[in-house]
């Protein structure tokens, strides 16, 4: 299997939890207790001791509350990308309000990085068919890659048949490449068990089993956590039983996965696998 895995992290903080009546208003977050540093720090210790690499789509509102963040993770070698300026979902958003959100966000992440940011996620995965005008905004952003695209069903967003390869897309402000949320097949069905609630319901043989099938297909495997998901001592906001279940289950055992994960699987970041003769030789071309 010569292609490799990406690692990634979606760095927001236990507040930041989408669609739910009690989810604090952006106004109200700086008086929150943040949990976010140890968290995220934790996470960079655990890449640090298996020598990897991650890509880190921060929350503009992290980058200006927590420049500092976004520097350490940049001086140990990881990626610094945009995750959006204040966590709203795309579809929610008219196109000019994405691409102040996007342009706006990419600038503020970019001068706590000190370095351009070519690469963005959108919150909730919520590319959808009601945003058509989603990649080309983020190219006249000045984006370069997007890892948005969720190729099944689910509650934010998601694109049933969409592709789950990446693949480069043409706009008329320039070309974006996507990687889609990696999904493996099971019976004709695709299922997630990579990153998020997924990875933290999935045991750890399946989610080995999955990534090993996805790597012999020639495609990367894109994991990707939050650092609220190895913290089950976070403050729990209200919800309803099958909210709670999929947002705090196995919180105390995905540490220990993202090990196993670091420790079995050769990952690299976006921008590195853009670039790396160990990504898709297609898509590697086609970035030159």
């Amino acid at each position: 299997m010569s292609v490799r895995c990406i690692f990634s992290i979606d760095v927001e903080d236990w507040f930041h939890i989408l669609d739910l009546p009690s989810t604090p208003e952006p106004r109200e977050w700086d008086r929150l207790p943040s949990r976010v540093e140890s968290n995220f720090r934790r996470l960079l210790d655990l890449l640090a001791e298996n020598g990897v690499h991650a890509t880190c789509f921060f929350l503009g509102w992290i980058a200006r509350r927590f420049p500092h963040l976004v520097r350490e993770a940049v001086a140990a070698g990881h990626e610094a990308a945009s995750h959006g300026l204040s966590h709203r979902l795309a579809y929610q958003m008219s196109p000019l309000d994405f691409y102040r959100d996007a342009a706006l966000s990419r600038r503020v992440i970019g001068d706590a990085a000190g370095c351009e940011v070519t690469g963005y996620r959108a919150s909730g995965f919520s590319v959808t068919g009601h945003t058509p005008w989603f990649f080309e905004d983020l190219a006249a952003a000045g984006y370069r890659y997007d890892s948005s695209v969720f190729p099944a069903p689910r509650a934010h967003g998601g694109m049933r048949g969409a592709d789950c390869a990446p693949y480069k897309v043409e706009t008329p402000s320039g070309e974006m490449f996507e990687f889609p949320i990696t999904v493996v097949k099971i019976l004709r069905h695709p299922f997630c068990f990579f990153g998020g609630g997924y990875l933290r319901m999935a045991p750890w043989w399946l989610i080995r089993r999955g990534a090993e099938s996805v790597l012999q297909e020639d495609r990367p495997v894109v994991f990707y956590i939050h650092p609220r998901e190895i913290d089950p001592r976070q403050p729990r906001l209200p919800m309803n039983a099958v909210r709670r279940f999929k947002c705090y289950v196995n919180l105390g055992t995905t540490e220990e996965k993202v090990r196993h994960i670091l420790a079995t699987f050769s990952c690299t970041t976006f921008a590195g696998f853009l670039g790396d003769a160990h990504g898709a030789p297609a898509l590697v071309e086609a970035a030159r």
